[in-house]
């Protein structure tokens, strides 16, 4: 049985773009429902890093780092507000191959970096380099502008990111989903410079015809439960 998981997110960008809710509907399991936002259903890119990745009540030292790119949606199921990955690329075969295995999460072998870029950003890249896995690279530069705020103030930002269960597809097709615990979200704007992003075409996607909302946040600490079969 595996043990729940306690880590921190650290340096996140949300890149979000509004999509078909139809064309959503589409690339989801059965089960799973898109859920909506002024009309739209909606597409994520989330590239961050993984702090003191352990199991539950073990010491921080103990932890491990894991960089991290993420491909989600926002889903519902009963009435809950949910995430669903479709991806989520990390640095660290043993990780990733631990991930697939005992979580039953979609994580691909990629070569990633998170770097300060000496102006109070963080510049990103990755390149999916998992073996029988469609090609994805992402790299971008971010860095918050403007005042925080707590998610929760503002009813986009508090759907966009104040979600605390998360569904993935296991290789032998079945839905599994895993709670997390956390404190609400504290969010920045975001200046954002993206130079390559294939992802979204890896998974199916056209290239979205609408601007991404972005938006940045240092992190917070999380607990994830064990992984549970629907």
């Amino acid at each position: 049985m595996v043990l729940p998981l306690e880590m921190g997110w650290r340096h996140l960008l949300f890149e979000n773009w509004p999509v078909d809710p139809d064309v959503m509907d589409a690339h989801l399991p059965d089960g799973l429902r898109p859920d909506t936002y002024d009309g739209s259903a909606w597409l994520s890119v989330v590239p961050f890093t993984n702090v003191a990745v352990r199991p539950r009540g073990a010491p921080e030292a103990f932890g491990i780092r894991l960089p991290e790119l993420n491909v989600r949606t926002y889903v519902t199921r009963d009435g809950v507000p949910s995430v669903y990955f479709f991806s989520l690329d990390a640095q660290g075969v043993a990780s990733v191959v631990g991930a697939r295995v005992f979580h039953h999460l979609p994580y691909y072998y990629a070569r990633i970096s998170l770097q300060s870029d000496g102006r109070g950003g963080v510049r990103f890249r990755s390149r999916r380099l998992h073996p029988g896995s469609r090609p994805a690279r992402y790299e971008a530069t971010y860095r918050p502008t403007g005042e925080p705020f707590r998610a929760p103030e503002d009813p986009m930002a508090e759907f966009l990111v104040e979600r605390y269960r998360f569904y993935t597809e296991a290789q032998d097709g079945s839905i599994r989903y895993t709670d997390v615990e956390h404190e609400p979200w504290t969010l920045s704007p975001a200046e954002v410079e993206v130079q390559t992003n294939t992802l979204l075409k890896s998974h199916g996607f056209a290239e979205p015809d609408a601007d991404p909302v972005y938006h940045y946040s240092p992190g917070l600490d999380v607990v994830a439960s064990r992984s549970k079969r629907l």
